[in-house]
């Protein structure tokens, strides 16, 4: 067994043994969760009611961790990575608070999402408020590199959001324009996040490595999360088994399973996907579950973490290296 199938096999055993990623980041996450609360501090009430709300209700802090972990996997000795990691988490948040009322979201970690308690205005106007925020923040780290890397990633996560919309609804999409989607909207801060551990560290030859890292393990978990749609239980997923379909979301379970239905089975799921709801759900997952495209989907997702983990083969043998790599075994192997 190689390495990289080892560490999918030791991940496998519980989520548990990535809590030693957990631990070698606690001091640094101590202050990048102080630096989070203290930036949130506004005049507006209705503000810091709706940011603490998200950013309180869980979550793995994964995004941030990423930029801790790069930055000390690089060498780096400073401090702005602490700024970076939050910055981070801010504008992972926004796109949440906007994905949640663009995908009319009811539930979000476990919790009503933020739009169901405050309404649409308040979230959409919050989230605004937490890009500006992070844009405030991103001066002070007095990088121009950093500022490139981050404002880029933004304006790509905004095109991936667009582009998503125009694929709701649409059961011809293509896996091509599937993987377009979640490599702008989820992959792309992923990969901002651990590439700017090579910016922060002074090593430019380590930028595009941890980049494609960053790419490759924000796939990978997106594909996982579409495999878990249909999976988990909503208790443990935080939402609605079958949401994804319900809300008209052709994900790539979806796609891959069409060409094994017959033609009735399909014009069920394709018409589901167009008018979204929840009355056929059962059914549909059913047939999902029944054409091995959750395999098959899970394959891809295992492809995409395995080019994760060799995209970072040169770097520097240490802990935050390890730590790394089995955060890309534990992105095809977690259970919510």
């Amino acid at each position: 067994m190689d390495q990289s199938s080892v560490r999918e096999a030791t991940a496998a055993a519980s989520a548990t043994q990535i809590q030693h990623v957990f631990d070698l980041c606690a001091d640094d996450m101590v202050l990048v969760n102080g630096l989070i609360r203290k930036s949130l501090n506004s005049d507006v009430v209705l503000i810091r009611q709706i940011s603490e709300y998200i950013i309180g209700s869980g979550g793995k802090r994964l995004r941030p961790m990423l930029v801790l972990l790069a930055a000390r996997a690089c060498g780096y000795r400073g401090s702005d990575h602490i700024t970076v990691a939050a910055i981070i988490e801010f504008i992972h948040t926004a796109t949440l608070l906007h994905d949640d009322v663009v995908d009319e979201s009811d539930r979000r970690r476990g919790q009503e999402s933020a739009h169901e308690v405050w309404g649409n205005a308040a979230s959409v106007l919050v989230g605004d408020f937490l890009y500006s925020r992070s844009f405030q923040m991103m001066v002070t780290v007095d990088s121009m590199r950093v500022m490139e890397v981050l404002s880029d990633a933004t304006n790509t996560i905004a095109e991936g959001e667009v582009e998503q919309l125009l694929n709701m609804h649409d059961p011809e999409v293509s896996e091509k324009s599937y993987f377009t989607v979640i490599e702008k909207k989820t992959a792309k801060l992923f990969e901002a996040a651990c590439q700017l551990g090579a910016v922060l560290a002074g090593k430019p030859e380590l930028e595009q490595p941890l980049a494609h890292f960053g790419r490759e393990l924000g796939a990978a978990f997106q594909v996982a999360d579409d495999v878990l749609d249909y999976t988990a239980d909503a208790v443990t997923l935080g939402k609605n088994v079958g949401d994804d379909l319900a809300e008209g979301k052709p994900t790539l379970p979806l796609i891959l399973s069409r060409k094994y239905l017959q033609a009735e089975q399909q014009a069920l799921v394709d018409d589901t996907i167009r008018q979204g709801g929840i009355d056929r759900i059962d059914q549909i997952v059913d047939l999902i579950r029944s054409t091995g495209a959750l395999d098959e989907t899970m394959e891809v997702a295992r492809n995409r973490s395995r080019a994760a983990v060799a995209s970072v083969a040169a770097l520097p043998a240490t802990d935050w290296k390890d730590a790394l790599m089995d955060l890309a075994a534990y992105s095809v192997s977690r259970r919510f």
